[in-house]
């Protein structure tokens, strides 16, 4: 039996289709492009008259040591909560930026990483990156108006319980625009 080269290629086709779809290449390939994208998209600051605000702070969490937390101890602080797995090319993708802009304010407001994952895989990965980022784990939903169906979604919420920013999908993080929406809200927070 011959094989023609139309038929090789075809082969070709999808052996990389397979390869992208049911293996970790694909994930790295996945998390790349979205990388790529990351470098042109940056969370935009929602409109005073637009923002909503929570209705209710009462939300269970368990950090990774097993620590039961509120979100209700937040209530009154600055803080970035965000939805994500270790199995989400975008979430991973995102990571960096995430993890860069903890790096410089989380001593100044409250990030929440809600992990949507076990905490072994959470915990190698955090390990493998060499992140040290304040991870929590829920079994209840979320207040509704930082809920979502889809991850990564990331909400930054003012100290009067608003929403000032709110990604669903990835983002650059890290970006000025970002780090000028904290500064401002810091800011304002101060000289009250």
């Amino acid at each position: 039996m011959n094989i023609t080269k139309k038929q090789w290629s075809n082969i070709a086709f999808f052996v990389i289709i397979a390869l992208l779809i049911f293996t970790p290449v694909g994930t790295y390939v996945k998390v790349k492009l979205n990388q790529a994208k990351l470098l042109f998209t940056s969370p935009s600051s929602i409109e005073q008259a637009d923002r909503e605000v929570l209705s209710d702070f009462n939300w269970n969490l368990v950090d990774g040591f097993g620590k039961k937390v509120n979100f209700q101890e937040m209530e009154g602080e600055i803080v970035l909560v965000n939805f994500w797995a270790t199995w989400c090319p975008p979430c991973v993708a995102e990571m960096p930026s995430l993890n860069e802009l903890y790096k410089d304010y989380g001593d100044k407001i409250k990030f929440v990483f809600v992990a949507n994952d076990n905490l072994k895989s959470v915990t190698a990965y955090l390990k493998k990156n060499e992140y040290d980022l304040p991870v929590y784990y829920t079994s209840e939903k979320a207040p509704a108006e930082i809920y979502s169906n889809s991850i990564p979604a990331t909400f930054l919420i003012d100290d009067h319980g608003k929403i000032v920013m709110k990604e669903i999908g990835s983002s650059d993080w890290n970006s000025a625009n970002v780090r000028n929406q904290i500064d401002e809200l810091m800011a304002f927070s101060l000289a009250e």
